[in-house]
């Protein structure tokens, strides 16, 4: 007589298991994190500090009866400075971080402009590449400017004004190729 044996064992290791879901939460973390977000609250961060010192000067001068009204008027204005310059601040982050990461591609494209440029001094090939390059560039300008002369000739001809009555109607379409030729 035939019997089986049916035994429930997990198929994956418990210690695997719980380093992926660890990996995938720290992947998640990752895309929630926005550097001009972190930047923002950085900035309000300051902007808070500076108030409340400022703050706590005026308060050093006062006597210590009001120190508990002043300690909470202290905070108000804290959160009302944090609340009142957020979008304003969250702008200048961003485009401090656009600022500076065109300025960072710019050093890196400079830096690579350099390297092929030593390259091509010291490898008759690479030079001989960027020339034909640079030749078709100075091809491809010399004929945008004599499209863009024919096109100059096209647009000083006048263009008939189109009415509701030309334009050509299919169903409750109408054919707008027909009508941006009479634009």
């Amino acid at each position: 007589m035939t019997s089986f044996v049916n035994i429930k064992y997990s198929t994956q290791h418990p210690g695997v298991a719980r380093a992926e879901s660890a990996i995938d939460a720290a992947k998640q973390l990752r895309q929630g994190f926005s550097g001009t977000r972190g930047l923002a609250t950085l900035l309000l961060s300051a902007m808070a500090a500076a108030v409340m010192v400022v703050a706590y000067q005026v308060m050093d001068s006062v006597t210590e009866g009001h120190l508990l009204v002043m300690w909470i008027a202290l905070w108000a204005v804290a959160f009302a400075v944090l609340a009142i310059f957020a979008g304003t601040a969250r702008n200048v982050a961003r485009r401090l971080k656009a600022g500076l990461d065109s300025w960072s591609r710019s050093l890196a494209e400079a830096r690579a402009d350099q390297r092929l440029w030593a390259t091509a001094k010291a490898d008759a090939r690479v030079m001989a590449d960027l020339q034909a390059a640079m030749s078709r560039a100075e091809i491809k300008a010399e004929e945008a400017q004599a499209l863009e002369a024919q096109y100059d000739d096209v647009r000083a001809i006048a263009a008939p004004v189109r009415t509701a009555e030309r334009s050509l109607k299919l169903g409750s379409m109408v054919l707008r190729a027909y009508q941006r030729n009479y634009i």
